[in-house]
């Protein structure tokens, strides 16, 4: 670590007579460089009281070099600066006389330390992983293979997080969690946000599995908080990079070509006062890819069996635009303004071959034999919008008020059509339809947060007003004498609105190696939900959420930590509309309207071993999830299958989260980290009509390794794979993920080409394709998802920093550590 170095100058201060005692004062400065002369621009310096040492303000050097510290008090102080690669300086000031207000102390002019510049010189990569008492932390740049690609690629790295072949993203195994974008909350569906923000413009993944009373209870497995980049202070930064995909290795006769290409861009300027950052993205990532399953019925003695196989592609772009900007007019007032807006696309299509077959039980005999073609799009579009508005104020206790107001608006629209056609030929048309939907959300909170020192520690209260609407326009037309018709068994609109009081409370501190904070958050929420014509379902509901989190210092290299935390699990708008939607010629889809909310209760705790070489660390948990919601499938009809979401009971969950960095050597490094976990839901449906009492053990894996060949080459092997797992009504098969990247940089780092080799597979692994099957008493259906393998692409990516003139080294960490 940077050994770095402290400047004290005793500034005592006499004040004579009651007058003087009375007024304030003003202190300023100038840093400079002792061998060159020139300002050293955001310096941390701190004022301090003395003999007590009592902390009384803090700020940077502006890019002259200069600080100032206003309406001091009479008293005794001393001031403490910090800067990266320089030596300690002791500088005698002169006191104050009688009616003197204002100080003008001689320039400090520090002295570089060749020791601390030859460190910083070869001082090696960052961790790939940092641990909190409430969270890890994950370098994006770390994982190579993720680079021109979105936040999935990122998180599917890290030990908590799963993503399948569907691209349903998982965290601790549960489908349920928060996303944060830099501490703002996302209410849109979490795959649609993490799939719009590019991977190069993230600076760090924090997973909170025991996230505080200050957060949002909402997410039964904790919270994603995804920060970007941004500027160091005093500084300009440009970044461009541009992706393009090689020609496909297999087309799996699909009607068209996969293109993959991208580009994203990042502006950043920070000075003193302002901070303002600019970044945009395009990326279009196809893939190809089918399927071929199997699903049976049984209806009165009658067996239909109906096999498949066919195209299963995506054609799928997204871009986005985000900008932020943050004034600090002073030490006391801090503006700050952001939005965001991303559109994403995406047209799966299903061109399947089926081979249809009714047979009657009770004889053997064949009583109905048909051959069609399927072809069925998909087309689900988002578009998003969030914007903030923020204000903090600190006081002269160094207590400060953020009162904030954060807006969100979801465009996510659908359309789903449907062809079945005669075979052989494929000119009759046996049945055509068309199944457009509307889901507009709107959401809008308001909240006020202070946080004050207390007993040593620190005490958080806030109050937060969210509300939420969304909205849904369901329909499926059926084609009937040359024209689409409404059917409106199949049609439906919706309303769901929440509206949600929370207040909270929250202490922390530290007790010698004992490091904690506990809080609670009440809150009070009212759900309203309105389908077609039918009265308005409420749900009113007063919660407490308590939160607690320890953390234990044995050494400096071994940690204990402990955690709690009561969370809860919203209804969506699909898991509470009664009526059956139409998305696929084999299915139907339906909620409940009178769905609960599930309530989790999560529990860990863990240590953390740090060494020479690396770090480990290892995480027990358990989720109780109340109410648990379960997609359970049953028989509409002889060849279409009706998907209910309702509540199941309860269920548990034991796991243990592990992973480790090791520094075999200068030249390479070791990432691995795996989730291990026992999932059990007991409980039933539809009035006990079917009883629910199923478990397994589930685990996954995910790893990298990177060896450093020379000072601008490096190559990284990475692998994710998820274990089979036992579903309600069926099983999911393993899914497995290998990569390759290879990194190579030029003109001293600015420039860097990286060639990705992604779901390596050679046609020997399995990779990239997985089996889901679910089963009942009077019912069957297996299907293999097979998507593209050996994928080639290339990216390239030109970084321009140009630091203050006036500052040859970025500034230290101090002033987030002490202010």
């Amino acid at each position: 670590m940077m050994k770095v170095f402290a400047i004290t100058i005793t500034i005592l201060l006499h004040c004579t007579g009651s007058l003087l005692a009375q007024r304030n004062f003003t202190i300023s400065g100038r840093i400079t460089d002792k061998q060159t002369g020139q300002a050293l621009a955001y310096c941390s310096v701190a004022l301090f009281t003395s003999p007590d040492s009592t902390l009384t303000g803090g700020v940077l050097t502006n890019e002259s070099g200069i600080y100032t510290f206003e309406n001091i008090t009479a008293g005794s102080y001393y001031i403490q600066t910090q800067y990266i690669g320089y030596n300690k300086s002791v500088l005698i000031v002169p006191l104050f006389t009688p009616g003197q207000t204002q100080m003008n102390l001689e320039n400090i002019a520090m002295n570089p330390d060749p020791r601390t510049l030859r460190e910083l010189n070869v001082k090696g990569d960052r961790q790939t992983l940092e641990h909190k008492i409430d969270r890890q932390v994950y370098r994006a740049d770390r994982f190579l293979g993720s680079q021109g690609g979105t936040a999935i690629d990122v998180l599917k790295n890290t030990p908590s997080v799963t993503v399948n072949s569907e691209g349903n993203i998982g965290l601790r195994g549960s489908s349920g969690f928060l996303v944060l974008i830099n501490g703002k909350p996302v209410q849109t569906d979490p795959a649609t946000i993490l799939n719009q923000i590019p991977a190069n413009t993230i600076e760090n993944i924090e997973v909170i599995t025991s996230p505080s009373a200050s957060f949002d209870p909402d997410g039964k497995a904790g919270i994603i908080n995804i920060t970007t980049r941004t500027a160091v202070a005093g500084s300009r930064s440009f970044s461009v990079n541009v992706q393009g995909g090689l020609p496909p290795v297999y087309r799996y006769n699909n009607l068209n070509n996969p293109l993959r290409y991208g580009a994203d861009a990042t502006f950043n300027v920070r000075s003193d006062k302002w901070d303002f950052n600019l970044s945009g993205n395009y990326l279009r990532n196809d893939i190809a890819g089918r399927r071929v399953g199997d699903v049976n019925t049984t209806i009165n003695n009658v067996f239909t069996s109906f096999p498949s196989s066919g195209e299963r592609s995506f054609i799928r772009y997204n871009y986005t635009l985000r900008s932020a900007v943050s004034y600090s007019p002073n030490s006391k007032n801090t503006f700050s303004a952001g939005i965001y807006t991303g559109y994403r696309s995406q047209s799966r299509r299903a061109d399947i071959l089926y081979n249809n077959t009714k047979t009657d039980l009770t004889t053997g005999a064949v009583i109905g034999r048909i051959n069609y073609f399927n072809s069925n799009i998909a087309r689900k579009s988002a578009g998003i919008t969030l914007g903030n508005l923020d204000y903090t104020h600190t006081f002269t206790n160094k207590s400060f008020l953020t009162v904030s107001g954060l807006f969100e608006k979801a465009n996510l629209n659908g359309l789903t059509t449907n062809n079945n056609l005669a075979e052989p030929g494929r000119q009759a048309i046996l049945q055509s339809s068309r199944n457009p939907s509307e889901n507009p959300l709107t959401a809008y909170r308001v909240k006020g947060d202070y946080t004050t020192t207390l007993w040593n520690g620190k005490l958080e209260t806030g109050y937060q007003y969210r509300n939420q609407v969304q909205k849904g326009n369901f329909q499926y037309l059926d084609l009937e004498g040359g024209s689409f018709v409404i059917i409106p068994a199949f049609s439906s609109t919706t309303k769901v609105s929440n509206h949600i009081h929370s207040v909270y409370g929250q202490y922390g501190a530290k007790a010698g190696k004992l490091e904690y904070t506990g809080g609670l958050r009440y809150e009070y929420a009212q759900r309203a939900f309105t389908a077609g014509n039918e009265v308005t379902r409420e749900l009113n509901l007063s919660n407490l959420f308590p939160t607690l989190n320890l953390q234990y210092l044995v050494s400096k290299s071994l940690r204990f930590k402990a955690g709690y935390s009561k969370r809860v699990q919203r209804s969506t708008n699909n898991e509470l509309n009664p009526f059956p939607e139409r998305e696929h010629s084999e299915t139907l889809e339906s909620g409940d309207p009178d769905i609960l909310p599930e309530f989790i209760d999560l529990t860990e705790l863990g240590a953390i071993k740090e060494f020479e070489k690396g770090s480990i660390f290892a995480t027990l948990y358990n989720q109780r999830i109340k109410n648990v919601v379960n997609r359970v499938n049953s028989v509409y009809n002889d060849t279409i299958l009706n998907r209910i979401y309702t509540n199941a009971g309860l269920a548990t969950s034991w796991g243990l989260e592990a992973g480790t960095t090791l520094n075999f050597a200068k030249w390479w490094q070791f990432y691995a980290g795996g989730n291990l976990y026992h999932y059990k839901i007991k409980g039933s449906l539809f009035d006990r009509d079917v009883l629910v009492n199923t478990a397994s053990w589930i685990y996954s894996i995910n790893a990298n390794t990177t060896f450093k060949l020379s000072e601008t080459l490096q190559l990284q092997a990475s692998l994710n794979y998820l274990s089979k797992r036992v579903t309600a009504q069926g099983e999911d098969s393993r899914f497995v993920v290998p990569s390759l990247s290879a990194r190579k940089t030029f003109m001293k780092g600015k420039l860097a080409a990286t060639l990705q080799w992604q779901n390596i597979d050679l046609g020997l692994l399995g990779s990239n394709q997985q089996r889901i099957t679910t089963f009942g008493k009077d019912f069957f259906t297996t299907t293999n998802y097979i998507q593209e393998t050996d994928i080639f692409l290339l990216n390239l990516s030109y970084n321009l920093n140009q630091t203050s003139k006036k500052s040859k080294l970025p500034a230290s960490e101090f002033g987030d550590k002490e202010f």
